[in-house]
């Protein structure tokens, strides 16, 4: 099984440790089985959006591990934001494979059943005192979207301020910049392109495409098609997925 494979190349041990090695093991396992799922929720090089096989092989691993440390928060927020995420995956590609925005998803293609074992992961993660955990806050963030019905509704000022919390747990650029779309969102345009323009000179994010991607759609909705042309010849530029990279060409003729 691939995601054995992944686990047994990165020499991660599987068998639960006791006292103070637990905590470092067990953040090595997660963070593991999470880039296994990532890998499988947006495939990063290929010819496809999505490989649903390393998604599975994540969920299965997260459900393995809640069994053997069922006392561990972060195990069940581990479980919660895969749960969550993989509930989208048939709504992320149309009939073609082409990806789909979140916000343009048709939510009745969600899995409610998934949502409803996310949100108990959620819970129990928050029962145990792991509410403030980084795995628990992006489901959390992601819940957020499970309990829209439809996309107006969506509370983005709650997950503006969720993402502020992942900042204070994560002090990353990549979340910065997460927190900067939801602030679009919340408060305009404007106001996210401000967070992201600090952002462009963050050396973390000089190959990374999801930046001139987020810049190009805002400038395109304040109406600066030229420059948000060019951004989404950008970030095309930096992908390496096949699909992802034609249909940010396509957006760039279309602003």
């Amino acid at each position: 099984m691939r995601a054995k494979r992944t686990l047994a190349e990165k020499q991660v041990p599987f068998e639960l440790p006791r006292g103070a090695e637990l905590g470092a093991r067990l953040a090595s396992v997660l963070e593991v089985v999470y880039l296994i799922f990532n890998e499988g929720y947006s495939a990063t090089v290929g010819d496809d959006c999505l490989r649903p096989a390393l998604c599975e092989d994540a969920l299965r691993l997260g459900r393995i591990l809640v069994e053997i440390a069922p006392s561990e928060p972060e195990v069940h927020g581990l479980l919660a934001l895969m749960e969550l995420n993989a509930s989208r995956l048939g709504a992320r590609t149309d009939a073609s494979g082409e990806p789909i925005l979140l916000l343009d998803q048709d939510r009745s293609r969600w899995d409610s059943l998934q949502i409803a074992q996310g949100l108990s992961a959620l819970t129990r993660a928050e029962e145990l005192g792991g509410a403030k955990g980084a795995y628990a806050l992006q489901a959390a963030l992601v819940a957020c979207h499970a309990r829209a019905r439809t996309a107006p509704e969506t509370d983005w000022r709650r997950i503006t301020a969720l993402y502020a919390e992942l900042l204070e747990c994560v002090p990353s650029p990549v979340v910065a910049l997460n927190r900067a779309v939801a602030v679009s969102m919340a408060e305009g345009p404007e106001a996210g392109l401000a967070l992201l323009d600090v952002l462009s000179s963050e050396p973390l994010l000089a190959r990374y495409a999801l930046l001139p991607s987020a810049r190009a759609d805002l400038l395109s909705k304040l109406g600066r098609s030229s420059e948000a042309r060019a951004e989404f010849e950008r970030a095309a530029g930096l992908t390496q997925n096949a699909r992802q990279r034609a249909r940010l060409l396509e957006r760039a003729k279309s602003a």
